[in-house]
């Protein structure tokens, strides 16, 4: 959920909302993106929050990961468990699907949105993460969102792009007027070569190149 539909939902709601902000390029060895980039940047934002927590009296925190976490390759899930935060969906043993199916019972707008991920995500591992990068996966995403497709990931190889889809999408973004509209803006971004990944949208897809 981005910053700007978490706070119409909270406003939404009757939710008192506390945004508590960090740099992540301030995380010592974010920015070389090693392989347990995701510790040491969640380790930092919880702690923010918990000194946030601590100054107002809020004795426990919440995170949202799930059972389909588990198993993939999440060091930051250490992170969270050396801080003693809460993981109230993951402790009850339910999955993504059983979150959305709740959620639509409740309601709530977001139960069909789809899965996010932090943008540092894209890339593969070892690869410096800049801010201009950051910005070309970001956009490069906008475009493919604006085209109407709902689960992307544009994955950065240098000035290379790799954009995973749902499978049942392939067909629409190889429409040569789509395809064309996409490698435009692509190479518009700065881009050398556009890609799309056959094995379709993975999540964690990066973790395969890890031997663990």
């Amino acid at each position: 959920m981005g910053n700007a539909e978490s706070v119409a939902f909270c406003q939404s709601e009757g939710i008192e909302q506390i945004i508590v902000e960090v740099d992540e390029f301030q995380v010592k060895g974010f920015r070389q993106n090693p392989p347990d980039r995701c510790y040491l940047c969640k380790r930092a934002l919880m702690g923010k929050i918990q000194e946030t927590a601590e100054k107002r009296g809020i004795r426990y925190i919440a995170e949202g990961s799930n059972m389909d976490d588990v198993g993939d390759y999440r060091p930051g899930m250490k992170a969270i468990a050396e801080l003693g935060i809460k993981s109230p969906l993951r402790e009850a043993g339910m999955t993504k699907d059983e979150i959305r199916e709740l959620s639509r019972e409740a309601g709530l707008p977001t139960w069909d949105k789809p899965s996010y991920a932090c943008l540092a995500s894209r890339f593969v591992y070892g690869e410096e993460i800049t801010e201009e990068k950051l910005s070309m996966v970001e956009r490069a995403e906008e475009k493919l969102f604006s085209l109407g497709f709902r689960q992307v990931r544009v994955r950065i190889h240098g000035k290379l792009a790799r954009i995973e889809i749902e499978k049942s999408e392939m067909g629409r973004i190889l429409d040569p007027e789509t395809a064309g509209q996409v490698a435009r803006r692509f190479h518009e971004i700065g881009f050398l070569y556009v890609t799309l990944d056959l094995d379709g949208y993975q999540m964690g897809s990066m973790n395969k190149a890890l031997n663990i």
